[in-house]
């Protein structure tokens, strides 16, 4: 489900704890006020909010935020088809796709490094 048609437009998540809503915007390329409306559309999406109410995601908060713009922008779910298919099958979605061909230089990289050691 996270493989989409149009990931590799988005940015790589980095690894940092807490983005803000501006950041999340960028890196899933979905405006604030957006990302305000599915918070309150799907139970899965809370981000923790701090001094002023302000928004902090984690990067789970990311993952998820990007497979709902999957299913609402690319395979045409409704918001409340959305919300169904989520807590139908949460497994599911939290799942990502891998090809075995991104699965090959990995463990290539990791044989060198414990032949190394």
């Amino acid at each position: 489900m996270l493989e989409t048609t149009n990931s590799e437009e988005l940015p790589p998540i980095p690894p940092k704890r807490y983005f803000t809503i501006g950041e999340v915007g960028v890196l899933c390329a979905v405006k604030p006020h957006v990302l305000r409306y599915w918070e309150a559309e799907f139970p899965q999406l809370k981000p923790v909010k701090r001094r002023g109410n302000r928004r902090y995601y984690q990067r789970q908060d990311v993952v998820l935020i990007r497979q709902i713009k999957s299913l609402l922008y690319e395979q045409g779910y409704t918001i409340g088809g959305a919300r169904q298919k989520m807590s139908d099958n949460p497994e599911e979605l939290a799942r990502p796709k891998v090809d075995a061909s991104e699965i090959k230089p990995l463990i290539k990289e990791l044989e060198k490094v414990i032949a190394q050691l």
